[in-house]
């Protein structure tokens, strides 16, 4: 069976740090993309960012650049979304998700239907509630 479990959401105050896992099992990493994927109530979802495991690349939406890093432990056959400077606008819902392709997308097309639409497996989300 397939599947994708984060891990390590909660509760931190704005200006915190967190970092929030997905583990997969099932399949290995190799020749998949993984992205980061974020729902808010009230707000359309966003697309964080994704990591290739063919070469390591990643992209990132222009508003997580520099506070939000992604990367990998193929060992351990998880992805790390490490977010630093947290604001309560980062409050949501985080999921990860998974799908077999060489290369991630453009950093504009991380929210995207066909992006979002194309993962083939899902983890259910970790909630992140961030203060003020």
């Amino acid at each position: 069976e397939v599947l994708l479990v984060e891990s390590g959401g909660g509760l931190v105050q704005a200006g915190g740090s967190l970092r929030v896992s997905c583990a997969a099992s099932g399949f290995t990493f190799d020749n998949y993309v993984i992205g980061w994927f974020r729902h808010a109530p009230g707000k359309e979802r966003e697309g964080i960012s994704c990591i290739s495991s063919s070469d390591g690349s990643t992209v990132y939406a222009d508003s997580m650049k520099g506070r939000f890093t992604i990367s990998t432990n193929s060992a351990k056959n998880t992805v790390y979304l490490q977010m630093n400077n947290l604001k309560p606008e980062d409050t949501a819902v985080y999921h990860c998700a998974a799908e077999r392709t060489p290369s991630c997308p453009g950093p504009g097309t991380l929210n995207s239907d066909a992006f979002y639409y194309g993962m083939r497996y899902w983890g259910k989300g970790t909630l992140v509630t961030v203060s003020s």
